[in-house]
């Protein structure tokens, strides 16, 4: 019986077959948004991490994150940076889009990036859900996530006004599946109480972290540890909206 071979072009070819496959079998999850969710630099010494940027770790590697988040941007201006162009280029069916803006569009001294909740914001919104939805992708909506701003009576008092309410009413319109943040992280925040929610964000004293030497009080933005909890919170949402995306969470 003569031995069987396999030619190297026949070889080449299957190759080729199987990373299409598997490339098919990939989900890619796009964050689009804000600091609160976007990567941070030299991540092995900062503190400070996005909710986006350790949301990897609860995936297999069936899903790829690719976050798009940056730093200072609102709705308006990534859309004007063609940084929205640059996710619908890639953008496939079967892919999701997590969407959170308002943190800077709230910005009112700054016409490059401020919108008004009821009209552009809205309509921004709805455009990132219409034209992710055109490329057979899956759009979700985030209410942005609280800043730590207690009051003199422990209360924490709400600093983004009408954008999260306007989140809410362009789910409700177009039935796009809501992860609301602002509440869970309200929740979150107030359980931990004034004091320890300091352990969410960036407050070191001078001289106590290396990355910060002269020390920093920074209500908005997250520690690893509150990014961590934030991201858990999205994912155990997603659990109870039933999405196809935690068909490929860690086990």
């Amino acid at each position: 019986m003569k031995n069987f071979r396999v030619s190297k072009s026949v070889w080449a070819g299957i190759i080729f077959m199987v990373g299409l496959m598997a490339n098919a079998q990939e989900v890619t999850v796009y964050c689009i948004g804000d600091s609160t969710m976007a990567d941070k630099k030299e991540p092995e010494k900062n503190p400070e991490h996005g909710w986006a940027q350790v949301l990897q770790t609860f995936f297999t590697d069936e899903v790829k994150v690719d976050n798009r988040a940056v730093n200072g941007r609102s709705s308006k201006s990534f859309i004007s940076e063609n940084r929205w162009d640059s996710v619908l280029t890639t953008l496939k069916s079967g892919d999701y889009v997590f969407i959170q803006f308002g943190h800077n569009d709230q910005k009112f001294k700054d016409s490059s990036r401020f919108t008004n909740p009821h009209t552009t914001y809205r309509h921004n919104l709805i455009r990132f859900v219409k034209e992710t939805r055109a490329k057979g992708a899956t759009p979700i909506l985030f209410t942005s996530i609280v800043r730590r701003n207690f009051n003199e009576f422990g209360s924490l008092i709400d600093t983004h006004g009408e954008y999260p309410v306007v989140t809410r009413m362009v789910s409700n319109e177009m039935s796009v599946p809501l992860i609301d943040l602002q509440y869970l992280t309200e929740v979150l925040e107030t359980s931990f109480g004034p004091e320890n929610s300091k352990k969410l964000h960036l407050h070191f004293k001078p001289g106590e972290e290396p990355y910060y030497p002269k020390g920093i009080a920074d209500n908005t933005h997250l520690s690893e540890k509150g990014a961590l909890l934030v991201a858990g919170l999205a994912v155990k949402e997603m659990q109870s909206l039933q999405l196809p995306l935690t068909n490929f969470l860690q086990k």
